[in-house]
């Protein structure tokens, strides 16, 4: 069963057909690209799985369970956590208290006397948040506040509060926006050693190095439609994703 599914996901904004009829599955432990040109629905097909907008019609399936038009605090808890194309911190708060309001959502979840573990802490959610720290090279900057971080350093403090939360599917919109070479090196890095630890990963992203080198299969969306599925040599040899990137139509990709 795979851990994702989306059937004939649809949303219009009026006229507009952002998503139109998509079907998609993703399979448990791997990372699953969707690429497209802009405007081509990618980000709102995130936003329409995380419950940011309503289903015109179509289903949303996690787990087996369908989540469709589940609130979004309520999609996080059932264990999918997303990123931000618009970087989305807490500005005002540091590092550190970035991961530990991400963290206790999960605590809260769970415990009974959260206010105790939310005003005093626990261990074990003091040793996550460093490890989370650790894995995305911030222990030095854990007293800085967010805002005050570099451009690359908030994204790596964004997919850190994301996978603070302990999710098992990680939604990624455009994580390697505005890096330079050397941190989307290291973002593949930090998204293999992911998936060797179980998570499965929905990757949206520009960055085609990124995306070629790091996904088990690609899909490929244009004005709101899936045009092509495959694996990441075959998505590079298909003459529509080469005709939608080229700006031709969906009509002239298939024709």
């Amino acid at each position: 069963m795979p851990i994702l599914e989306l059937a004939s996901l649809t949303k219009h904004f009026g006229g507009v057909h952002a998503v139109d009829e998509l079907d998609l599955t993703v399979d448990e432990g791997e990372i699953f690209g969707l690429i497209g040109p802009n405007g081509s629905g990618k980000s709102t097909t995130v936003n329409l799985i995380c419950g940011v907008v309503s289903v015109t019609s179509g289903n949303v399936t996690f787990e087996g369970r369908d989540i469709t038009g589940a609130a979004s605090h309520r999609v996080l808890a059932a264990g999918v956590a997303r990123t931000f194309q618009n970087i989305r911190l807490f500005g005002h708060l540091t590092v550190w208290q970035n991961l530990w309001v991400a963290q206790n959502s999960v605590e809260y979840r769970r415990s009974e006397n959260f206010a105790k573990r939310w005003f005093f802490g626990s261990g074990a959610v003091r040793d996550a948040v460093d490890e989370q720290l650790a894995f995305a090279g911030l222990i030095e900057k854990r007293n800085e506040l967010a805002a005050n971080l570099a451009f690359g350093e908030q994204r790596r403090l964004e997919l850190a509060r994301a996978l603070a939360t302990k999710p098992r599917l990680l939604l990624l919109d455009e994580p390697a926006a505005g890096m330079n070479l050397e941190e989307v090196h290291a973002l593949d890095g930090r998204l293999r050693a992911l998936q060797q630890a179980g998570m499965t990963i929905v990757l949206v992203e520009h960055v085609m190095e990124l995306v070629m080198g790091v996904t088990d299969r690609i899909a490929v969306l244009n004005f709101g439609r899936k045009i092509a599925q495959g694996l990441p040599a075959e998505i590079q040899e298909n003459e529509a994703v080469q005709q939608a990137y080229l700006g031709g139509s969906v009509e002239a990709a298939h024709a």
